[in-house]
């Protein structure tokens, strides 16, 4: 556990950042290793297939993330404030309210998945492997709730190594029992659904014990309690605009993706591999973003305000070092990358050939909001994001009338530009200051 509070701000953040980095990364290869091995090993319609669900699987995660920030953004301020009783009865709360929500999520997902994949107008030929592959993978829902929480409470506390520990080893492991369960078995898009279902598993559980064993070590002068509801009202207060932006950016992307579904599988596929790949890039800076909460929400409690603007010029700088990084990545390798996971597609080649050089927007943004969300300012955080989406998606429908699915592209940078040039317009008019004034 680490005290952010403490010390030269550019060195904590960029050794409390970096862990996290590297989590990010082997969590994207889940996502990743079920395209990789989906399109090189099975055929193009189990990628479609997958790509297809992955849309719907974000509804999921967008819960996922709001119980993380939640319960990170609280338990981080209550760390920072050095009020150890209420962080252990806030980490109570936060288990019992999460699996709550998680059993909801999966009766729900059980019974509309097939009606949802008709309403976004899901090709028949890929209709079945798309319900088979989303019904294992809300099968597995409580590992991977689980494994959020006890990854905010990880991070809350400073400690970003042990969840990079878990996903490390559990990714790799994934990636080879996918091509195990697919090529030895010919389990087809089951075998990949499995595959996740297990690992995510065994790091959800161990993630759990782990947490347990941790906290002991904090010295409380009274017994925390099993559950709190005013601690629960403070963390839906952080975890539900969070679960908002996510879940609407989900359904956002839904909304387009049955936009690309009617230009059929070729173009299905390219933008499968291409937005997982733009997703890569994006889920860095969002990470990053993640480091620079709960960074701020520790300083927000123990009082040291100048220290978060500190924070997030060091987290600016290196975000925006990655973005052009990503950028120069994508615009010239662009034709490899997209045959990591299918052959040479137009559809996906241009997609990252047109977003690409914006992700320095993507970036300011991300950066941003990560300190309006760590300092509670969740209504302006709201702003930005619906922001976003909403330009995405009113502009993807505009566009794809006149240019096809190159419209739909276009869409993408346009929502990035005016969301961050909000965002960075917010942070910087104080607004994160008011709300802890």
């Amino acid at each position: 556990m680490k005290d952010l509070s403490v010390g030269d701000p550019k060195s904590v953040l960029i050794k409390f950042a970096l862990p996290l980095l590297g989590s990010m990364v082997f969590q994207q290869l889940y996502n990743i290793a079920d395209s990789f091995v989906a399109g090189k090993f099975i055929n193009g319609n189990a990628l479609a297939a997958v790509s297809n669900g992955y849309e719907v699987t974000l509804i999921y995660l967008s819960f996922a993330f709001g119980c993380n920030m939640g319960c990170s953004v609280i338990v981080g301020q209550l760390y920072g404030a050095k009020d150890y009783t209420k962080v252990k009865t806030c980490i109570n709360t936060a288990f019992i309210s999460t699996a709550v929500l998680c059993l909801t999520l999966m009766g729900l997902g059980f019974l509309f998945t097939p009606a949802l994949l008709r309403a976004i107008a899901t090709p028949n030929e890929v209709f079945a492997d798309s319900v088979l592959y989303l019904n294992i993978y809300t099968a597995g829902l409580i590992f991977l709730f689980l494994y959020n929480i006890s990854n905010a409470i990880f991070s809350a506390l400073g400690d970003s190594k042990t969840p990079f520990i878990f996903l490390a080893v559990s990714s790799v492991v994934n990636i080879f029992m996918d091509i195990w369960f697919v090529r030895s078995f010919r389990m087809g898009i089951a075998g990949i659904a499995w595959a996740t279902f297990l690992c995510q598993g065994v790091s959800g559980i161990l993630s759990v014990i782990t947490v347990f064993i941790r906290i002991r070590r904090l010295e409380c002068p009274d017994p925390p309690k099993i559950f709190s509801g005013k601690l629960l009202g403070k963390m839906i207060y952080i975890a539900i605009p969070s679960t908002m932006q996510q879940a609407f950016v989900s359904v956002g992307n839904i909304v387009i993706q049955s936009l690309i579904n009617g230009f059929g599988t070729f173009v299905m596929s390219g933008y499968g591999a291409a937005v997982k790949i733009n997703n890569f890039a994006v889920s860095v800076f969002g990470t990053l973003g993640n480091a620079v909460s709960c960074y701020t929400s520790q300083n927000i409690g123990a009082g040291q305000m100048d220290r978060v603007r500190r924070g997030f010029s060091v987290g600016l700088r290196m975000a925006l070092l990655i973005a052009v990084t990503f950028s120069l990545t994508y615009i010239l390798g662009r034709h490899r990358l997209i045959r990591l996971f299918t052959e040479d597609n137009k559809s996906g080649t241009d997609f990252l050939m047109i977003i690409s050089p914006f992700f320095v927007f993507v970036a300011a943004k991300l950066t941003s909001d990560a300190v309006l969300r760590g300092a509670g300012a969740m209504g302006w955080f709201m702003i930005t994001t619906f922001t976003d989406l909403i330009l995405r998606v009113v502009l993807a429908f505009i566009f794809s009338k006149e240019w096809g699915y190159i419209g739909i592209w276009f869409a993408w940078p346009i929502g990035w530009i005016v969301s961050a040039s909000m965002s960075a317009l917010f942070y910087w008019k104080g607004v994160w200051k008011k709300d802890n004034s």
